[in-house]
């Protein structure tokens, strides 16, 4: 994916597979120049509202360029924030509807699933090996980050 930051910054991000997860990569150019590059590795989903916001977030403090920290500030608060926010509230409802905790985790996997799915969505490989407040935790991470 290529991100035109500014007229003068263009950053080229890259999704890796590697032997344990993936990493995100971002390289920055400046006037078509390569400057610098930032890392992050994965070992299970990334839970971003867009995908590369952590990775763009960190060449950002890297290079000091508040042009990429506000690039990923406006993206995040665009028409989808709406549409988050709706799937993160049907999502929480699983509190209130379910008595025990498999049955919210079930709720809040299927409302993530439903909305998100075609948004780039992945469940790690091993969720159906994973414990009930595992799965909690890590679903109440995604929620509260498209919250």
């Amino acid at each position: 994916m290529i991100i035109q930051i500014s007229e003068n910054y263009q950053v080229v991000c890259e999704r890796i597979n590697t032997k344990y997860g993936f990493r995100h990569e971002a390289k920055l150019f400046v006037n078509g120049v390569f400057e610098k590059k930032a890392k992050c590795k994965y070992y299970n989903r990334t839970w971003e509202s867009y995908e590369f916001d952590t990775v763009l977030l960190d060449l950002a403090e890297k290079t000091g360029i508040k042009e990429i920290e506000e690039f990923v500030k406006n993206r995040t608060s665009d028409d989808n924030t709406d549409f988050l926010k709706a799937i993160s509230n049907i999502a929480k409802l699983g509190e209130i509807f379910c008595e025990d905790q498999k049955s919210k985790n079930d709720w809040k996997e299927r409302m993530l699933k439903a909305g998100l799915e075609n948004k780039g969505l992945i469940m790690p490989e091993d969720w159906d090996q994973l414990s009930e407040a595992e799965k909690e935790r890590r679903l109440n991470a995604a929620i509260k980050s498209i919250s």
